[in-house]
């Protein structure tokens, strides 16, 4: 029996492997390679030069926007799925929400930014309505191009991915819980400070990880709002479309190689908490 199950394991696993080994470990090694030998010679001065400079704004400028998406749309998450979790009725409400939010999730690129355009942009929906009821947009000085203006458009997905990171969690608050904290004398906020927070923060923090990598990752709704703005996706693709001087590609891989770098840190953060996450929900 135990044979039987490593040589299924190992054929299924094999094929997976493989796959991972070509499709992400081989390019990355690849990139790492011409990172690291910029000119053809060995040297640090690419991975260095991608961290001056502008390209360091694209840095300070990308990890700002990924904070500030991350949080905002990991506390409304996480309030929105405490909120439906104590909700009973209507029964229709939960599906409901669940469906609309497992899309909203994964909507993003340049469908999200036009709908944005077609509803915030200076002759959008919302825009007009707005101008009607005397309340200008543009002169209040909001735009989808800046800083709060892509921070709002990434809530668009932010916040649903949250909220399903944080339901299975918050799902694991069992009701018998809260019931004896109360026959024991203890009080609601003592109930959340000593039970349900340790259970939830490796979920959260695991969440707002989630959604910073989903941030810092994106491109194409960035690009269609602002194709100027100073964060790293379109830094790479700046430099990787050859808008720059002969052998300024090797700066291009040392941004990525850098991107990946702060990328997999995240992606191994998350992967630890949500393991403690589980540790918790099993006991």
């Amino acid at each position: 029996m135990r044979r039987r199950f490593d040589t299924a394991t190992l054929v299924v696993a094999v094929p997976f492997l493989a796959f991972v080994g070509l499709f992400l470990f081989v390019p990355t090694l690849g990139l790492a390679i011409k990172a690291f030998t910029p000119g053809g010679s060995l040297g640090f001065s690419a991975m260095q030069r991608a961290l001056e400079g502008s390209y360091r704004t694209a840095f300070i400028n990308s990890l700002s926007l990924s904070l500030t998406s991350a949080l905002i749309g990991g506390v409304v998450g996480l309030l929105v799925a405490l909120s439906l979790h104590s909700l009973s009725r209507p029964k229709w409400l939960r599906s409901t929400v669940d469906s609309w939010f497992a899309v909203a999730a994964q909507l993003g690129g340049i469908p999200l930014a036009f709908a944005f355009i077609a509803a915030l942009g200076t002759q959008g929906i919302i825009t007009k309505v707005l101008g009607l009821a005397g309340v200008s947009v543009t002169e209040s000085g909001f735009s989808l191009s800046e800083f709060w203006g892509l921070v709002l458009v990434y809530l668009y997905f932010q916040i649903p991915l949250m909220f399903l990171v944080m339901m299975p969690a918050v799902g694991g608050l069992r009701r018998t819980w809260a019931e004896a904290a109360s026959i024991m004398g203890a009080s609601s906020a003592r109930y959340w400070r000593s039970v349900a927070l340790p259970l939830l923060v490796p979920a959260f923090l695991g969440g707002l990880l989630l959604l910073f990598v989903n941030a810092f990752a994106a491109y194409a709704t960035a690009y269609v709002l602002n194709p100027g703005a100073q964060i790293v996706p379109l830094q790479i693709r700046f430099l990787l479309q050859g808008n720059v001087i002969t052998g300024e590609q090797d700066l291009a891989y040392a941004i990525v190689l850098w991107t990946i770098t702060i990328l997999l840190a995240s992606l191994i953060l998350v992967a630890l908490l949500q393991r403690r996450t589980a540790k918790w929900a099993s006991a």
